[in-house]
């Protein structure tokens, strides 16, 4: 019983759950039913539009990345499957109705606490915290050990939700949110600290190419859908589509840069209400405390900047893919997901396309290297749940799996025998630093919208 009513919240799907979740929200809240519901409808309405866009966006660079493997002969052992695999095999894991709960209740402890402010709504995305427990259980056979780290790493995804909640703000224009999508935000440190190195680089620190810089520039052809449309043509002529191939995929590309923000914007129009309620709620009856709604990622793929370097990195993942020695995966079903994998090496650059770019491609040989070492125990997971292996790969992996930074560093430091043990150690102690060295450049670039003091930074 437990687990059909698991499986009936998660088949409905978040355009269906939110608007109830945040309907109910808005209730105890005290913004009235007329205002609750209609922000809950209009949450939905924009995810469902979000979604949509994405799906336009898979089922035009699906065809055009598989054209691309076939004209360069692109041969490597483990197969992309693609993330819904990913989720498939996390919820169909034995551990996974268990989680869900779990995980509700201990975000709810921290923000009693005041560990985290984020309160986590996104339930679907939660199959990336699962996926960390699941690794960890078909590895060890360990229930609490495999919960345990599970939620180690959620508990360290709220507080990077928590810390890169005021770009959320500023530079997204999303008030009162935070992303708790552990794939995407485990990757702000590095960034972070990638950009902080940018800035003491002479002739790199100059260069800035944001959209409205070349919208400034170069006029209609520094506007996102022509951008759009250009990447589109490119990744066309790459897979060696014919000339109505390449511009109808200009043509979407072109659609995607456009609809997308769009989108987010109907969505943040049943947002302001919900925020402005929780805000209000908070001060009121918890002085000085601050809270953020948890979403999905996807409220903000649909940034220009992030989107232009997104469609950038789909040809050049596949070069990397060719030319990392440590590389073993072909990129093929997660090429789609690239606008979630490069949010943060955007925003990092507050959307400067140029170092957004370096950023992406530092982000995805990472990725890569973790996808290829972690595909045994990914296969292992399918295996369990009855996953049925592609006939061309014995192997299976992700681009979105791969980006799972934190449980690739946890799983590894449990077992000093493990090959990858002295590289674990290494990323976590490296990762830790970073994230040190980085932790309070978000303060000080936004200062001015925070409105901190500048002695309260020192």
């Amino acid at each position: 019983m437990f687990q059909s009513t698991i499986d009936f919240i998660l088949d409905l799907g978040p355009s269906v759950m939110l608007p109830i979740i945040m309907t109910i929200f808005g209730l105890l809240l005290k913004q009235g039913f007329n205002k609750s519901f209609r922000a809950g409808i209009t949450i939905g309405i924009g995810f469902v539009g979000i979604n949509l866009v994405i799906g336009l966006l898979t089922t035009s660079l699906s065809p055009a990345t598989e054209a691309m493997v076939e004209r360069f002969n692109l041969n490597l052992s483990i197969l992309d499957v693609g993330w819904p695999v990913g989720a498939a095999i996390s919820f169909g894991t034995t551990l996974a109705p268990v989680m869900i709960p779990i995980i509700i209740v201990f975000n709810l402890i921290l923000v009693a606490l005041n560990w985290t402010k984020t309160i986590n709504v996104d339930i679907w995305n939660f199959w990336h915290l699962i996926f960390s427990t699941s690794l960890v259980y078909i590895a060890t056979n360990n229930a609490f050990l495999a919960i345990a780290i599970g939620l180690i790493v959620t508990g360290i995804t709220l507080k990077l939700a928590d810390w890169t909640a005021p770009v959320v703000e500023h530079h997204f224009g999303l008030k009162g949110v935070s992303l708790a999508h552990s794939e995407t935000v485990n990757f702000a440190p590095i960034t972070y600290a990638l950009n902080k190195v940018q800035d003491k680089i002479p002739g790199l620190n100059k260069l800035h190419a944001d959209p409205e810089t070349l919208r400034k520039r170069f006029g209609v052809f520094g506007e996102p859908l022509v951008m759009g449309l250009l990447l589109g043509l490119l990744i066309g002529i790459l897979g060696e589509y014919n000339i109505q191939g390449i511009l109808t995929l200009g043509i979407q590309m072109a659609a995607v840069l456009i609809l997308l923000p769009r989108m987010v914007a109907l969505l943040m129009e049943g947002l302001i209400p919900i925020s402005e309620g929780t805000r209000d709620f908070v001060t009121k009856r918890f002085p000085g405390k601050e809270v953020y709604i948890g979403l999905d990622a996807a409220v903000v793929i649909g940034n220009p900047a992030n989107m232009a370097v997104a469609l950038l990195m789909v040809p050049i993942t596949l070069v990397l893919a060719v030319i990392l020695p440590w590389n073993e995966m072909l990129p093929f079903a997660d090429l789609a997901v690239l606008p979630f994998t490069v949010i943060w090496a955007v925003a990092a650059s507050r959307g400067n396309i140029i170092r957004g770019l370096i950023n992406a491609i530092v982000t995805v040989m990472i990725v890569l290297f973790i996808a290829t070492n972690i595909a045994e125990l990914t296969t292992k997971m399918g295996d369990a749940v009855g996953f049925a292996m592609p006939e061309s790969s014995s192997l299976i992996s992700g681009i979105d799996v791969g980006s799972h930074i934190l449980v690739f560093i946890l799983y590894n430091l449990l077992d000093p025998t493990s090959p990858l043990f002295i590289t674990a150690v290494i990323f976590g102690v490296i990762y830790a630093l970073l994230w040190y060295w980085v932790r309070n450049d978000i303060k000080k670039e936004y200062a001015k919208e925070l409105s901190i003091d500048k002695k309260t930074l020192k």
